[in-house]
C-alpha cells in the first residue's frame, strides 16, 4: 500500500511538469492516468505549479500569416488575412496557430486569457455577440448563453475575463452604454453557466463617458474612462460586484497615451507622452496603484529607434512595446526589463486592427 502511494505520488510529481499539450497525449495511455489527469486536485496542482512558476508560459499574438501584409488597403474588398499565434516566451519561436474552435472563418478578438483559459468574441462586439470560453491545450471550449437582461442596443460594448480567487470562479464582465449616458453591466460566471445584470450603478457612472483600454486582475475589472476632462480608473470588482473610481495623477493628459496592466501584482499605468532630454533616447512615466493611491516609479528609458509605445506587461513584469512600420503595415514586438533596462527584440511581427481613428495591437501572456 505504501509503495503504491509513493509511486502514484512520483507519478504526478514528474506529470505536473509537463504542458497541457503533452499531458492530452497521455489520456490515452491507460484509464488510471485519465482518471488522474482528469481530476479535480491534478488540474488544481498542474495550474498552481505553472502560474506560481510562470512555466510554459507564451506569448499570444495576433499577426499577418508569415509576417506579411497581404491585402491592398486601396481595395475595400480586400478582407485582410490574420492570425492568432503562441510564441515561445524564451526563443520566440512560433509554437501553434490557434483557429477559431468554431472553424468561424470571420475576424475574432480575444479578450482575455487566464490560466489557458482564453475568452474570444467579434472584433467589434455588439450586445447579442457570441462569446466563447476556450481551452485551446484540450482544444475544449463553451458558448456562453445570450443575455435575457438585454433589451435596447447600444453605441459601446466591452468585455473583460479571468478569474476570481476569492470566489474561486472565472468571470467574464460586459459593459455597455449609450451616447446618452445609459450603461449596463453584466457578469457572467463559469460555474453558474448564466449572466448576472449589475442593478446598482453609481452616480458617478451615469454620465456620458468615452472607454479606452483596460485590464482584468485577481477578480477586478479595470478601464480607463474619459469624462469630459476628467480621465480615471473605474474598478468594478466582478465578486463583490462593487464600483470605485481612481482619478488618475495630474501628469497624465491624454488617455489615447495610457496603457493600464499589472505590474508586480499592482494596477499599473504606463504613459509615453512625455519625450526625454537625454538625446536619442524615450521615455514611458510609470505609477502603480498602491493602497489606493497613485505611487510614481522611475521613467523607463529606451532608445528612441528601438520602441515606440507600450502595449502592456507580461507576466515576467517585462513591458511589452512595439515600433511601427508604416511601410509593411506591422508593429516590431520588444520586450523590456524595467529593472535592467534590457531592450530585446523577440522579432515577432505584430498586425495592426483599425477601428475609424483607433490602432489596436494585440500581445498577451498564455
Amino acid at each position: 500500500m505504501t509503495f503504491t502511494l509513493r509511486k502514484n505520488e512520483i507519478l504526478i510529481d514528474i506529470l505536473v511538469r509537463l504542458p497541457a499539450k503533452s499531458l492530452i497525449r497521455f489520456l490515452c495511455t491507460c484509464k488510471s492516468w485519465s482518471d488522474l489527469i482528469g481530476s479535480s486536485s491534478f488540474v488544481r496542482t498542474h495550474l498552481h505549479r505553472n502560474v506560481t512558476k510562470h512555466a510554459h508560459v507564451y506569448l499570444l499574438c495576433l499577426h499577418h500569416p508569415q509576417f506579411e501584409r497581404q491585402n491592398d488597403n486601396d481595395d475595400p474588398y480586400d478582407i485582410e488575412e490574420l492570425q492568432w499565434s503562441l510564441f515561445s516566451n524564451e526563443k520566440f519561436e512560433q509554437f501553434s496557430n490557434l483557429s477559431h474552435p468554431l472553424e468561424n472563418t470571420e475576424h475574432f478578438r480575444i479578450y482575455g486569457s487566464s490560466n489557458g483559459l482564453v475568452c474570444m468574441s467579434d472584433e467589434i462586439l455588439n450586445f447579442d455577440s457570441p462569446i466563447q470560453i476556450w481551452n485551446p491545450s484540450v482544444r475544449k471550449f463553451r458558448t456562453l448563453p445570450m443575455s435575457t437582461n438585454i433589451n435596447m442596443k447600444f453605441s459601446h460594448v466591452s468585455l473583460q475575463f479571468g478569474f476570481h480567487p476569492g470566489v474561486n470562479d472565472y468571470k467574464a464582465v460586459r459593459m455597455m452604454h449609450t451616447n446618452k449616458g445609459a450603461l449596463a453591466v453584466e457578469v457572467y460566471s463559469l460555474k453558474t453557466d448564466c449572466w448576472k445584470m449589475i442593478e446598482v450603478i453609481p452616480p458617478w457612472l451615469k454620465c456620458t463617458w468615452k472607454h479606452h483600454k483596460g485590464t482584468f486582475f485577481n477578480g477586478v475589472a479595470y478601464h480607463i474612462i474619459e469624462k469630459g476632462p476628467i480621465c480615471s480608473i473605474m474598478s468594478f470588482d466582478s465578486g463583490s460586484e462593487k464600483f470605485e473610481e481612481f482619478i488618475t495623477p495630474d501628469a497624465i493628459c491624454s488617455p489615447r497615451e495610457l496603457c493600464i496592466d499589472v505590474y508586480k501584482e499592482l494596477i499599473c499605468l504606463i504613459f509615453g507622452f512625455y519625450g526625454c532630454d537625454e538625446e536619442g533616447m524615450d521615455k514611458v512615466d510609470l505609477w502603480v496603484l498602491q493602497e489606493k493611491r497613485w505611487k510614481q516609479l522611475c521613467p523607463f528609458i529606451f532608445p528612441l529607434n528601438h520602441c515606440h509605445r507600450t502595449i502592456g506587461i507580461s507576466i515576467d513584469n517585462e513591458l511589452i512595446m512595439q515600433r511601427r512600420d508604416f511601410i509593411k503595415g506591422v508593429a516590431y514586438l520588444y520586450l523590456c526589463n524595467y529593472e535592467s533596462k534590457q531592450v530585446l527584440e523577440t522579432g515577432i511581427q505584430l498586425a495592426v486592427m483599425r477601428y475609424g481613428e483607433i490602432e489596436f495591437l494585440f500581445a498577451i501572456t498564455y
